[in-house]
């Protein structure tokens, strides 16, 4: 499978909400890393979209335009439109993420995009107020982490 096409699939396959999809473009030793989450590698970062998946809402838009790749690397912009919280404070999170592929699979994937401006979208007041300092960075990701640790659990037993 080519490469824009391997991005192509997996950005589809999130879209309608299809973890089997989204996980055969992953090489099993990926290493993915983004700013609510950390890095997160193999199977954890497998688990995390599968998370990600089950909490989906019809309500969640997925979309993903300009796509580029080489054999090597490529990129794209992706954006997710949701309801987040129960205040259901609608969140537009414009990303751009980067990725490197091995053996015709996605190894690294690495999305970017400005925390605080998700912090003003997500928590309102105190992510306006915090959601740019270190500390509000790392008591997302350890949030985020506890929840993907008690997924995890739930779902393998």
């Amino acid at each position: 499978m080519q490469t824009e096409n391997l991005i192509t699939k997996f950005y589809t396959s999130f879209s309608n909400g299809d973890i089997n999809g989204m996980l055969a473009c992953y090489h099993k030793e990926v290493v993915f890393q983004d700013p609510v989450f950390g890095k997160l590698k193999g199977e954890r970062a497998f688990k995390m979209w599968e998370m990600l998946l089950s909490q989906k809402k019809e309500t969640t838009i997925i979309t993903f335009q300009d796509v580029q790749a080489t054999t090597e690397c490529g990129s794209a912009n992706w954006v997710a439109t949701y309801l987040y919280g129960d205040k259901k404070r609608k969140v537009t999170n414009r990303v751009h993420a980067n990725f490197k592929f091995k053996d015709g699979k996605i190894i690294e994937h690495i999305d970017t995009f400005d925390l605080w401006t998700w912090t003003k979208q997500a928590m309102g007041v105190p992510g306006y107020l915090l959601g740019w300092t270190a500390f509000m960075k790392h008591k997302i990701q350890e949030t985020t982490n506890k929840n993907l640790d008690r997924f995890i659990e739930k779902t393998s037993k």
